[in-house]
């Protein structure tokens, strides 16, 4: 009887630990199944769901810029401040905007891209090396936006986040271009020319030297402004951009009464464009030397042939009219 009751107390120490074991396993198990569940979850609402930032930037390394304006959206809407989906949703909404066809789409493009980028630098420390590129973006939505608007409510915004991103350290291949463009915007044109001057170091253009003269045209520093002209009209095998120099250069004469070198120039677009629109301009400044040199019959022929071509051109309608008021 004994020996009996000793080995049903070892059978039963045994089943308590076999039975104990038991249920740590058990536990162990539903615990791992919990972690894996709502690790499963997290993960799939992340990736799944279209608000990853792993495929946020990934879309980015690829241009697609509709997918990470669509995946960053998607973000903003659950977490409005999330400071990586403000800043791509600012800049993949400002290269929409750019391919853009409809104006008002691209405006509201444009509008997104501001928003999103002030916002993202209010979210920001003065320490986030970022800082600098978001402004410089921020100072191109702003150049852009006066671009749509048609008038320069805007240039010295884009002005002054771009000159705040060049003293943080930040300079783009065209941060001097769109100053230059900028200030020409805003009337100061010698600011305009050092900028423009600066940018053509990097990026020796007819368009940029196109830009500087007209700029001193602007400040009335006539001889400077028709070296470039000449150094166009030589070197440049861009049409428009010719014509518009030879233009630019028979006002020059104009103002300073050259009268003989102005019609040159007028009569080079002339025989260029063949009576074609653009050659409404050349018609009426070969009208202005006439009537300069005291012809008003022949001015008015040139003016009426500038109406013919343009009928609504405002310099030919007001130079008829005030001929006509000086003969009543």
């Amino acid at each position: 009887m004994r020996q009996d009751s000793l080995y049903d107390r070892k059978v039963v120490k045994r089943d308590g630990k076999f039975l104990k074991r038991l249920i740590l396993v058990f536990v162990c198990a539903v615990v791992l199944s919990v972690l894996i569940f709502f690790s499963y979850i997290f993960i799939n609402s992340k990736i799944n769901s279209g608000t990853s930032l792993f495929d946020l930037k990934a879309k980015w390394r690829e241009y697609n810029y509709k997918d990470v304006y669509d995946i960053s959206s998607a973000i903003l809407y659950e977490r409005p401040c999330n400071y990586t989906a403000l800043v791509f949703h600012g800049y993949s909404a400002f290269f929409l905007s750019l391919s853009e066809n409809d104006t008002i789409q691209a405006q509201n493009y444009i509008e997104e891209s501001i928003t999103s980028l002030r916002q993202a630098l209010i979210s920001t420390t003065s320490e986030d090396d970022k800082i600098p590129q978001i402004e410089y973006m921020l100072g191109k939505a702003y150049f852009y936006k006066d671009y749509l608007s048609a008038y320069h409510y805007y240039a010295d915004l884009s002005v002054k986040y771009l000159l705040s991103s060049i003293n943080k350290g930040y300079k783009a291949n065209d941060t001097a271009e769109l100053l230059g463009l900028n200030y020409a915007a805003l009337g100061m044109s010698m600011e305009s020319i050092s900028s423009f001057s600066e940018a053509i170091v990097d990026r020796n253009s007819d368009t940029l030297l196109l830009a500087i003269a007209e700029q001193y045209i602007n400040a009335k520093q006539y001889e400077t402004a028709e070296k470039y002209l000449h150094r166009i009209s030589e070197d440049c095998k861009n049409e428009k951009i010719v014509l518009r120099s030879q233009y630019l250069l028979g006002q020059i004469y104009l103002e300073q009464n050259l009268f003989d070198n102005a019609a040159k120039e007028f009569n080079k677009i002339i025989e260029s464009l063949d009576g074609a629109e653009n050659s409404a301009d050349a018609y009426y400044g070969l009208g202005l030397v006439y009537e300069k040199q005291g012809d008003l019959v022949k001015a008015r022929s040139e003016w009426r042939k500038v109406l013919r071509i343009q009928s609504n051109h405002q310099g030919a309608v007001s130079a008829l009219k005030r001929i006509s008021d000086l003969k009543n």
